[in-house]
């Protein structure tokens, strides 16, 4: 298809602004991407991804460096906090390529984001760019920054997360709900651990609070692991916050010894506070359009936030790839048509907090492909 010179201004060059800057290259889609930072930082984060996830992945190319690098767990397990007793050890592995098709990996967020940034040229990722005010205009939109620069765009999508300029722009201001609670998390050298052995992924779940930790790498020499517990005090809703060793501790005091192995060993931490935001009315306005995080944030309860802005990412590509760019709103109208109704559903059980905790059906969330999904559609 031939695209008239046509470029889609993309906010925000994280995974999911990545993600789709790679698809729409793929078909031919001219992009131009607007990030904030300053420069890529490799911020201390460990991710999931899961089938559906890695599906994605594959088509963009990326399955292979992924393999080689990221540490494919051979089972899932929940655990009580005190005694460690399992509830669930969900098998992984080979098993799990043989029923979705791909694999379940584990990897430094800072990793995939690398990868991603690979797959498009340094020169269409402008950085430094915070934006500040959007301008509608007949002709699309004027984009203005922090820096006094401005530029415009024709097609607008909005992948700049959960403080989204674009959507407080189409949807007017949103006061997401604090949910009393904060996140610990970090990665850190597993020789740090000395001789304290751990299963490959382990969530242990107490009364009012939780742990999850797991390996990065292929060679098991990264842990990482991220929390949730009651906290009204802290508000700060940012990963890169540093906290507190010894309140971090003093928080999980009672948990089963391999946890309080893990947290003794651990050099430094960040914490953010958890929000709660609603699924919105309506992701699009004209040819502007949110995704990822901007239009369905969900806590990090099932290790699904990536991994939806990458489905939301291919989904859009391919419609895009359909329908050509003449009508962007209609596009953005197939895509929210086909997305909603999952990503609703994922972040209602993300809010719930019960997933995997006992033995789970994991079909609807891992058997989903993107790709099949856009296509069925046409």
């Amino acid at each position: 298809m031939t695209w008239q010179g046509r470029t889609i201004t993309i906010i925000g060059a994280g995974i999911g602004g990545l993600a789709l800057a790679a698809a729409l290259r793929q078909r031919g889609i001219d992009v131009e991407i607007y990030e904030q930072a300053s420069a890529f930082a490799r911020v201390g984060s460990g991710i999931q991804m899961s089938p559906n996830a890695m599906r994605v992945l594959r088509s963009l190319g990326l399955e292979e460096r992924i393999r080689a690098n990221a540490f494919q767990p051979q089972t899932w397990d929940s655990r009580d906090w005190d005694t460690g007793d399992y509830t669930n050890r969900a098998k992984l592995g080979e098993g799990t390529e043989e029923r979705y098709g791909a694999p379940y990996i584990q990897m430094h967020r800072g990793d995939l984001h690398e990868f991603l940034a690979g797959l498009v040229p340094d020169e269409i990722i402008h950085f430094g760019k915070k934006l500040t005010h959007i301008e509608d205009r007949a002709d699309g939109y004027r984009l203005s920054f922090a820096d006094g620069s401005t530029t415009h765009a024709e097609t607008l999508m909005g992948i700049d997360g959960v403080h989204s300029i674009v959507r407080q722009h189409l949807l007017g201001d949103e006061a997401p709900r604090f949910m009393g609670r904060a996140a610990y998390r970090t990665t850190f050298p597993a020789h740090l651990l000395g001789d304290v052995k751990i299963d490959d992924n382990t969530k242990w779940w107490g009364p009012d609070r939780h742990i999850v930790i797991y390996y990065t790498t292929k060679n098991r020499d990264e842990l990482y692991f991220t929390t949730s517990q009651p906290e009204t005090d802290w508000t700060t809703e940012s990963w890169s916050a540093g906290g507190d060793l010894e309140e971090m501790r003093a928080a999980f005091a009672g948990f089963h010894p391999e946890v309080q192995a893990v947290l003794n060993a651990c050099p430094r931490v960040n914490k953010w506070a958890l929000f709660e935001r609603d699924p919105l009315p309506t992701w699009s306005k004209g040819n502007a359009c949110l995704l990822g995080d901007s239009c369905h944030p969900m806590l990090p309860y099932m290790a699904q936030g990536a991994a939806s802005s990458l489905e939301d990412a291919l989904v859009l590509a391919c419609c895009f790839d359909e329908l050509g760019l003449e009508d962007a709103a209609e596009v953005f109208q197939r895509f929210e048509a086909l997305r909603k109704p999952r990503t609703s559903e994922l972040q209602l059980t993300s809010h719930q907090n019960t997933f995997m905790q006992r033995r789970t059906n994991p079909d609807w969330v891992y058997g989903y492909d993107a790709r099949t999904a856009a296509l069925d559609s046409e």
